[in-house]
């Protein structure tokens, strides 16, 4: 893993304890906070990997999002966004696919974890469509490089 793409979702911080985090949360507003939190703890990517080639198209902010894989044949992934909210968001994804197999990235539904974290029904539709947009960057990253 490259020291600077390094991050704690999937490791320090599990799916599990943000399912957690996000049931104590009851207003929009907590998980609005969730959702910054996270974006904090995400560290910034360094600019040499702001390249355009990371950018993804399609998202109100910008987003940046890239991947390696290990040689056990699971994928680390990275990003960046200059938006909070967006960048929150992009922390869950991460929480979500990191130290996994393309085939494993492929079976989860990442929309149904953010149904269950009670982000669904509170994120703008143009924040919805630079999810979908993530997502379907993760998978043709994920499924092209695959061994």
């Amino acid at each position: 893993m490259n020291n600077n793409t390094q991050h704690p979702f999937g490791h320090d911080i599990t799916l599990d304890g943000l399912f957690q985090d996000f049931q104590k949360s009851k207003s929009w507003e907590d998980k609005y906070r969730q959702l910054i939190q996270l974006s904090r703890k995400l560290p910034a990517l360094p600019d040499e990997l702001k390249t355009t080639e990371n950018e993804i198209k399609g998202c109100e902010n910008r987003v940046w999002l890239g991947v390696e894989l290990n040689n056990d044949g699971k994928y680390h992934i990275y990003g960046d966004s200059d938006g909070r909210i967006v960048k929150g968001l992009l922390a869950v994804i991460l929480t979500t696919v990191e130290n996994k197999t393309a085939q494993e990235i492929a079976n989860i539904d990442i929309l149904a974890i953010f149904e269950q974290l009670g982000l669904t029904n509170q994120i703008s539709q143009s924040r919805t469509d630079g999810v979908n947009a993530i997502i379907a960057r993760l998978t043709s990253l994920t499924q092209t490089s695959q061994p």
